[in-house]
């Protein structure tokens, strides 16, 4: 089914997740935060982590922001026993998946990580896909707007299969960086905003009331079809 990488330096809260999930059919890894939280996840290859908050040597929330920025793929759930409003919006904002507050039931916590697994496991796309008036061929690499060809540059066109392929999920500015263009090519954040602005003038009926290309505020962006 899976493996769950687990950050945690309380033994009990360790025992005590790893009957949880290996009950549930998941091969579990365990990482106590002191050190090697990366190389343990690059060796570990996990389906999902459920991450403590409250580490020994780094925060939980540098972690989280490290791993979604360079994984943003693999969903990363917080185990806190703060529960400020305002801890749970930073960390969403860093990328968490889901944040869940101790004491917490066993049961819960699987459900919450399992409904982050099924939204990151991507549809299969289909050849051809439409919103609005336009229609984009994945295959051909073309889009139509009310059948008139609309010229997109390759770069436009990943963006735009990466916006597609994550439909309805906010995407921050970085993970799109990292996984449209990579880091090492566009460190600019400002790279994203000029290509949506783009996508807008070329396929919304009006561009400066987008429906499709949202914009998230202080996070990145939307696209809902």
């Amino acid at each position: 089914m899976g493996r769950i990488l687990v950050i945690e330096d309380d033994l009990t809260v360790q025992k005590a997740l790893q009957h949880t999930f290996e009950n549930a059919g998941y091969a579990v890894t365990v990482c106590d935060g002191t050190n090697g939280i990366e190389d343990t996840f690059k060796s570990s290859f996990p389906t999902a982590v459920v991450l403590d908050l409250c580490l020994p040597v780094r925060p939980g929330k540098e972690v989280c922001r490290d791993l979604k920025s360079k994984y943003p793929s693999v969903p990363v759930i917080i185990l806190s026993a703060v529960a400020d409003v305002s801890d749970k919006v930073l960390l969403l904002e860093l990328g968490a998946d889901d944040y869940v507050t101790k004491p917490f039931s066993p049961r819960e916590l699987l459900a919450r990580v399992e409904a982050a697994i099924r939204r990151s496991v991507r549809p299969a796309g289909k050849d051809v896909f439409t919103f609005g008036d336009a229609a984009v061929n994945f295959t051909a690499m073309t889009v139509t707007r009310k059948g008139a060809t609309v010229q997109l540059t390759p770069q436009e066109f990943k963006l735009l299969k990466f916006l597609v392929d994550n439909q309805d999920r906010v995407l921050t500015r970085d993970e799109l960086l990292n996984e449209v263009w990579g880091y090492g090519s566009y460190p600019c954040t400002r790279t994203i905003d000029n290509h949506v602005l783009r996508l807008r003038h070329k396929l919304e009926k009006d561009p400066t009331e987008p429906l499709h290309f949202r914009t998230v505020h202080s996070v990145g962006y939307k696209f809902v079809p």
